[in-house]
């Protein structure tokens, strides 16, 4: 049923002082994470390769070693949903409403209720980042490296498995977060083995968590101990550049992640944002809606290193 009168009786008489129920929106956080690409398709594949291996000692008078090896190992796919909401309205609530300018027929919060969803459905990359999605494909495991069963493996390279998340999920302390940039830098390898210049950049927690990335970010000396020691998550493995941020969709109250130098987790938008309105010919009701169609996801698993606990 269309909005019509009976929606906004006391809109049709005067009197009223004002009109509330729009509020201040969160600021967009969701780029804060992604990196933007356009999109001319509507699945968009990334396809991981293996290149050279270690050089080998070569013995006087004998052969070079030859590394045949490289080529396509995994392939990420990444699907546009789209997305839509639209609202009808009656000839006669636009007509006796008193208070147009602050319920305005043509803008009843469109661009506020799209603006969210895309928060909801960035952060679910997140949110899902132990849960295996057969439809990425990749490597085969969740972003952070647990298989269809729920069971973790790590990612598989040439020869081994890497690791973006503890062995056990644990919560966020100095020696976690330590354990984490540290593990990125000594740990993350090309498919061929070769360790990368991997580093951590950014700490994304939820609201919880922010009383405790305060403490372990803004402070010259080490957090939670009466000792004079420096802060080491200042420094270590190049500090986190980037500081922290909280993002107010992350839905379990206890998760954190480290974002790297690495680029692979991805907002590909296939079409932006619009909106369009008419009246209806037989009805005379105002119709009005919005349109996007876009997609979150990942292609390199790099890009993040998490914990999750319960």
């Amino acid at each position: 049923m269309a909005v019509n009168l009976s929606a906004i009786k006391d809109l049709l008489l005067p009197g009223l002082r004002g009109i509330e129920g729009k509020y201040e929106q969160i600021p967009s956080q969701y780029d804060k994470i992604f990196t933007k690409h356009d999109s001319k398709m509507a699945l968009e594949r990334t396809a991981e390769m293996r290149f050279l291996g270690l050089a080998q000692l070569k013995t006087e008078g004998g052969q070079t070693a030859f590394d045949n090896a490289a080529g396509e190992r995994y392939v990420y796919n990444q699907e546009h949903t789209e997305i839509g909401l639209g609202y009808a309205i009656t000839r006669k609530a636009i007509d006796d409403n008193l208070y147009k300018s602050q319920f305005m027929p043509s803008n009843l919060g469109l661009i506020e209720s799209f603006h969210q969803t895309k928060e909801i459905y960035g952060a679910n990359v997140l949110n899902t980042a132990t849960t295996y999605n057969a439809s990425v494909g990749g490597d085969g495991v969740s972003l952070l490296g647990y298989n269809a069963a729920g069971t973790l493996v790590n990612h598989p390279i040439d020869g081994g498995t890497v690791a973006n998340t503890p062995a056990v999920q644990v919560e966020l302390n100095e020696a976690t977060l330590l354990s984490g940039m540290i593990s990125i830098r000594t740990n993350f390898k090309d498919q061929a083995g070769l360790k990368i210049f991997a580093r951590g950049r950014r700490l994304v927690v939820p609201p919880q968590l922010e009383p405790t990335a305060i403490r372990l970010m803004k402070t010259e000396l080490r957090p939670g101990t009466a000792n004079n020691d420096v802060n080491a998550i200042m420094m270590t493995a190049g500090g986190l550049p980037e500081g922290y941020m909280t993002n107010d969709f992350l839905t379990s109250a206890k998760a954190w992640f480290l974002l790297t130098n690495i680029d692979g987790l991805s907002y590909m938008q296939r079409i932006a944002f619009e909106t369009d309105l008419q009246v209806d010919f037989v009805t005379d009701n105002l119709l009005v809606k919005g349109y996007e169609r876009y997609s979150f996801g990942y292609y390199n698993w790099r890009s993040i290193y998490g914990s999750i606990p319960s």
